[in-house]
């Protein structure tokens, strides 16, 4: 009967308990504890629970999103971790892709592996791409490597042999001797984390999984163990990156795919929200206290990736460590509330170095010296220090407005508002090449799409950001600081498995496609055995494929039920209209290949039908608290800038801008021109106008 979902993030820890019977809802924010992620999950939901009056034994559900297994990739503080790989391939890691992110950069940094060179093994066996054994892998050398490994301590093993995807019996020759040798040894498999062509990607992602699985499993059993300690026996569920949920068990078997966690169950927040404001086009806009991330949903669905990069250098594609897991699309790049502003050739620079919840902006008080994007904007008037998080974080303005000066306005010769908009302004700037990057870029005209803007900071720049693209609307939901928690709660139960196949579209594939799709099925029904649901499953299937001779793929969502002698047409079909979708261009001549085959297993969240409307008052123009100076440049600095209480909001109720809107865990900026109304659904929609004077 209750749920309370919670997200950690860089900066904050977010909660929503919410009550199935009432569908009503509760949210929390507290400073996350990077030291000891746990500490800070239990201090917020012991003070959620304190606040809702709900005794711990009576929550129901626990549903997690976490970036514990990231900030292990990003950090490097992962386990000590080995890899065995076919010989003659073990600089596969090191060599990596030949195109470069960067052109003409001389002193270009390739992506940094997680294993050494020392801690590469090789041995001696060969499978062709068809599966066809050439060299089989020998028992009494496959012992020796293992023996050398437990002798040099190492805690974690990936096994990543050429050709795996097409016959992993020798990949699993090695798992089962090397559990024999050492039972507390860490395995993965690149055939079950990652069944793909393409060598250096599935390397890339069973060395991830390998590197992270033992530090994600002590984090997973020692959260239930804490949570156990304080009454709470609910059933624990995390987010993937897939955006489905999925047991601590088997996360902590296949850690790589909770990767991403806390940004995906923010789309999921998004694709919600649009449905209720009929909306099927959103583009995304979760901007938090380290990162902003941007995503987008087409047709009420949010867009689904084979592989994604973590660690990127300077946010580039190609300079990060590829993995072969399917995500949400999204773009992450360093501008957050804890972005640091810095001057560089006289030039101000915003991130991607974030302060990060310890020590904080200096508004916090915690020890910040350097100043923020959340920093900026305390001086500029948007944030209130007195009831910033509802009040229970006082921000200090002086020392705010004394950093900003010392670090960007005297080195420029600014005043400390004209320092404090140049860093808004940086951050935005950042922000609008990362959405450009997600719309027009990518084939989705901004001026169709409706922007959905949450997070900590996010409503206090999505205005701006629209208005540079040409976005005409954006909604801020109620709870947007609370947006990835919220999503969580949206989230169904999901499983995937996929495997390479290359097989040309031809009459009798069907049958291939057929064996194809059993053993994925096989696949995924024994993971989801083992989350103990009593739901039907809802399946899926798709697939990327190409035209033969092209050396990359699309995603086409292929045909449900039996597959017959229809299949081959059908799929030629979905094909045509997906490639013609992204490139504007068909060749109904060329030869297509079905390269990479997927199976999803949906268990549908019954439960979110039940959300009670936010509860807001009758009557309309009882919400404004009063005023306070804020910078506009359309009015030529600081003006007398309307502050209005999001809760005493009317359905209905308009607010023309320039005008503030906050609640306990975010503030909206409505800037002037724009206008802002509340929606049936407890959501600000704002029409986003194009006053440009002075600007």
């Amino acid at each position: 009967m209750i749920r309370i979902a919670f997200d950690i993030g860089g900066t904050f820890t977010d909660f929503v308990l919410e009550d199935t019977r009432t569908g009503k809802r509760h949210f929390g924010k507290l400073p996350s504890t990077p030291s000891e992620p746990a500490r800070g999950v239990l201090e917020g939901l012991g003070e959620i629970l304190q606040r809702t009056g709900v005794p711990a034994g009576d929550v129901t559900t626990l549903l997690h999103a976490t970036t514990v297994a990231t900030n292990a990739v990003l950090e490097r503080k992962g386990a000590k971790t080995a890899l065995i790989t076919t010989k003659g391939f073990r600089d596969i890691l090191i060599i990596g892709r030949q195109k470069r992110y960067e052109t003409y950069d001389l002193y270009l940094d390739k992506p940094q592996p997680l294993v050494r060179r020392r801690d590469i093994f090789e041995l001696a066996e060969r499978v062709h791409y068809d599966g066809r054994v050439e060299s089989k892998a020998q028992a009494k050398e496959i012992d020796a490597l293992l023996n050398e490994i437990h002798e040099r301590g190492y805690e974690s093993l990936a096994v990543s042999l050429l050709h795996a995807y097409a016959d992993p019996s020798h990949e699993r020759l090695i798992g089962e001797r090397a559990a024999a040798v050492n039972g507390s040894l860490s395995i993965s498999l690149s055939s079950d984390v990652s069944a793909k062509f393409r060598e250096y990607e599935r390397t890339s992602t069973a060395v991830a999984n390998a590197y992270i699985k033992p530090l994600v499993g002590k984090y997973v059993r020692a959260l239930e163990k804490s949570l156990a300690a304080r009454g709470v026996n609910a059933d624990l569920f995390l987010m993937q990156s897939n955006g489905g949920l999925v047991s601590p068990e088997l996360a902590a078997e296949n850690p790589i795919r909770i990767v991403e966690s806390g940004p995906a169950a923010g789309v999921l927040m998004c694709a919600e929200v649009g449905r209720e404001e009929g909306f099927d086009h959103v583009l995304t806009f979760d901007m938090g206290g380290t990162t902003a991330k941007l995503g987008a949903i087409d047709h009420g669905v949010p867009a689904i990736v084979p592989t994604f990069e973590v660690d990127q250098v300077r946010y580039r594609k190609g300079s990060g460590l590829p993995l072969n897991i399917a995500a949400i699309e999204l773009l992450e790049i360093g501008a957050g509330g804890g972005s640091i502003g810095t001057t560089d050739m006289g030039l101000i620079k915003v991130g991607p170095e974030s302060s990060g919840a310890e020590p904080g902006p200096i508004c916090y008080g915690r020890g910040g010296t350097r100043p923020t994007v959340t920093d900026a904007n305390l001086v500029l008037g948007y944030l209130d220090s007195k009831s910033f998080n509802g009040g229970a974080m006082p921000l200090d303005l002086s020392g705010a407005t004394a950093g900003v000066a010392k670090h960007i306005g005297e080195p420029l010769g600014l005043e400390p508002a004209e320092a404090a908009w140049g860093i808004y302004t940086i951050a935005n700037t950042n922000m609008e090449r990362a959405m450009r990057i997600v719309s027009v870029e990518r084939g989705r005209d901004p001026r169709k799409y409706t922007m959905v803007a949450f997070g900590g900071a996010g409503p206090l720049h999505a205005c701006r950001l629209a208005r540079a693209i040409g976005i005409p609307k954006v909604i801020v939901p109620h709870g947007a600081g609370v947006g990835s928690a919220i999503g969580l709660l949206e989230a169904n139960s999901k499983l995937d498995q996929s495997i390479t196949r290359v097989l040309r579209l031809a009459p009798g594939v069907e049958n291939s496609a057929a064996e194809i799709y059993a053993d994925l099925e096989r696949r995924v029904q024994r993971d989801l055995d083992r989350l103990r649901s009593q739901a039907k499953p809802v399946w899926s299937r798709f697939a990327y494929m190409r035209y033969a001779g092209q050396g990359h793929e699309i995603r086409v969502d292929l045909p449900d039920g039996a597959l017959d002698a229809t299949f081959a047409d059908e799929a030629t079909k979905r094909f045509q209209e997906a490639y013609a979708q992204v490139y504007g261009y068909r060749d109904r001549g060329a030869g297509i290949e079905i390269v990479d085959w997927y199976l999803a297993a949906t268990l549908p969240n019954t439960v979110t039908s039940g959300r009670e409307k936010p509860a807001l008052p009758d009557k309309a123009g009882t919400a404004k608290r009063g005023e306070r100076k804020a910078y506009f440049p359309e009015k030529r600095g600081f003006v007398d800038c309307a502050v209005y209480d999001r809760y005493a909001l009317a359905r209905g109720e308009v607010i023309e801008g320039p005008a503030i809107i906050e609640e306990r865990e975010s503030t909206v900026l409505v800037l002037p021109g724009d206008s802002a109304s509340v929606s049936e659904h407890g959501n600000l929609v704002i029409m986003v106008g194009d006053d440009d004077e002075g600007a």
